[in-house]
């Protein structure tokens, strides 16, 4: 629940917050996309969070 990007690439990032989310139930519906998304761009690395935050993306495979 806490998964951060630290030194990993957004792929890496993404690859292993996907892998994760299979255990949080509620993530994985599709009344939670928009959660998940604020979720994914939490861990984000500040200096990449600033350049998508503004745009509000609620789909998780365009916001990766």
């Amino acid at each position: 629940m806490e998964l951060k990007q630290g030194n990993m690439s957004v792929i890496e990032y993404a690859a292993k917050f996907e892998e994760l989310c299979r255990f949080a139930r509620h993530y994985n519906t599709v009344e939670a996309e928009e959660d998940k998304c604020v979720k994914f761009e939490n861990g984000l690395r500040p200096d990449i969070k600033q350049l998508i935050g503004f745009n509000e993306i609620r789909d998780f495979p365009t916001l990766v």
